[in-house]
């Protein structure tokens, strides 16, 4: 590694990369989704959700991502003179946060730094694993978990789609260009954020900011935002248009060319192999248009070195909540029940 070695006394005694989860085998399918849906999921959805995995056989791949992102940060932090343990942690499947805390304060940790593979504030991606990693501190450990606050505005996210989404223009310069992100209820996008509204105006800063990048490099596409994904109740509204409804009003409209940037997600979830790769491409072949998705940035080194740079910061410094901004006291509310949350953290 290039970077030369980080001083100060380590702040933290661990890293834990909080991620949603998947399973591993169809036998976890049926319990995954339980977790996931609360009751509040319809059956038919489940169903239909429980088909896609079995097209992958019940192995979703965002497990195996989020270790190599952890494995990438550790290696990094390492050599930077910052040798502490990284490991991972989920909502909906092993290991689970509250298992990870317990193992982690056995060890002796009292300090825990916790670091979302989600970068947007919303309820369901900030602010379900704060209140996660409260709950699962250990009673009586005295073990205090920060959260690395909401990081849209990381010039390395933005850097890594440019180099992307350059790539695929470099060999379609006539395609449009559509960003995916995970629908979310209208209203928990009204709340997100400290103040409201922040979900939809991140993507939206980091979209801008990538299309600028993108006209240095040459390339100027016509471009929108789309959502893929939705999961509930179809009597509750849902941020849109769907990326399949786009495709069909583009190839109405004469475009034969589509590059897919699925700028929501640092990795491959279920709803990025199925409901892109699988869904969205069937999609766009029976409409006669190109269709290319480009990868996601978890594994981009231009993404990892800004990223570490972030975290390198709070292991050394001194963390300060966030009060202000992202992960404030009051951002992104609970929409059922209120519960206690850990901080989130900024340097």
């Amino acid at each position: 590694m290039s970077n030369p070695p980080t001083t100060g006394v380590l702040a933290y005694d661990a890293l834990v990369v909080l991620g949603f989860g998947g399973p591993e085998s169809m036998a976890e399918v049926p319990g995954f989704l339980r977790s996931v849906s609360g009751g509040r999921i319809p059956q038919d959805r489940l169903d239909e959700v429980a088909h896609h995995y079995a097209h992958f056989g019940g192995v979703s791949p965002v497990n195996a991502q989020h270790k190599a992102l952890a494995a990438a940060l550790a290696e990094r932090l390492a050599a930077r003179g910052l040798d502490l343990p990284v490991v991972t942690a989920n909502r909906h499947a092993r290991p689970h946060i509250a298992d990870t805390l317990a193992a982690l304060a056995e060890e002796g940790a009292s300090r825990v730094l916790g670091l979302v593979a989600a970068p947007f504030s919303s309820y369901s991606g900030c602010r379900a694993y704060r209140e996660e990693a409260f709950a699962g501190i250990p009673e009586g450990s005295g073990m205090r978990v920060d959260k690395v606050g909401s990081y849209p505005e990381l010039p390395a996210l933005a850097q890594a789609q440019v180099n992307l989404l350059a790539e695929a223009f470099d060999r379609q310069p006539d395609a449009y260009l559509v960003f995916t992100t995970h629908s979310i209820p209208t209203a928990m996008a009204e709340t997100s954020g400290p103040d409201g509204g922040a979900y939809l105006a991140q993507h939206r800063q980091l979209i801008e900011t990538v299309i600028a990048g993108l006209a240095v490099r040459g390339h100027t596409p016509r471009w929108e935002l789309a959502y893929q994904s939705r999961s509930g109740s179809p009597r509750t509204p849902w941020l849109e248009p769907d990326i399949n409804d786009v495709l069909g009003r583009l190839a109405s409209e004469g475009v034969r060319q589509v590059v897919c940037s699925p700028i929501g997600f640092l990795t491959d979830h279920m709803e990025v192999v199925w409901d892109l790769d699988t869904e969205a491409a069937a999609m766009a072949g029976s409409l006669a248009m190109e269709f290319t998705r480009v990868a996601t940035v978890g594994s981009e080194p231009v993404f990892l070195d800004g990223l570490t740079e972030l975290i390198a910061k709070l292991l050394t410094g001194r963390a300060h909540p966030r009060s202000g901004g992202w992960c404030g006291p009051g951002c992104c509310p609970n929409p059922r029940t209120p519960r206690p949350a850990v901080e989130g953290v900024t340097s």
